[in-house]
């Protein structure tokens, strides 16, 4: 059984504009590599990321564990780009928590570590930084535009 891993984030944002960011496809484009999420983002509903990275294909899918509006959304997610088969025991739990913190939201992100080495596991965590950095600038970019 692996650990779970977590890392806080300050996005400079409400949590309601932060929620709508992590389930709003048009948005999620924006900051995360360019990925197509696919969801009715309903609790049980399947999701799928589709993109491109480094000129690769791929499409990583899940399952929609747990959806409280504002609060929380946990995934069982299973990235094809691991190389591993597409069986039950290769998805991992991801989870999104988000807290106010003043005018901001802190955003905890928490996953099972099944990285195999030290270093896929700080390649993963280099990327979730690079997304969230992008998350806030969309943020920003956002409010200066008056997005609902």
């Amino acid at each position: 059984m692996s650990k779970n891993i977590e890392k806080t984030y300050k996005i400079n944002a409400s949590v309601d504009k932060v929620w709508e960011a992590l389930t709003t496809p048009e948005i999620i484009k924006e900051y995360f590599f360019g990925t197509n999420a696919i969801s009715d983002w309903k609790q049980g509903s399947s999701i799928i990321y589709r993109g491109e990275w480094k000129g690769k294909a791929y499409e990583d899918k899940g399952i929609i564990l747990k959806l409280i509006p504002e609060k929380l959304l946990t995934i069982n997610y299973f990235s094809g780009m691991t190389g591993k088969p597409d069986k039950p025991e290769n998805y991992s739990i991801h989870s999104y928590k988000l807290e106010p913190d003043g005018a901001n939201t802190r955003l905890t992100i928490e996953q099972e570590d099944d990285y195999q080495t030290d270093e896929s596991r700080s390649k993963a965590w280099d990327n979730w930084d690079f997304a969230i950095n992008e998350l806030n600038e969309v943020m920003k970019k956002h409010k200066a535009l008056s997005y609902s």
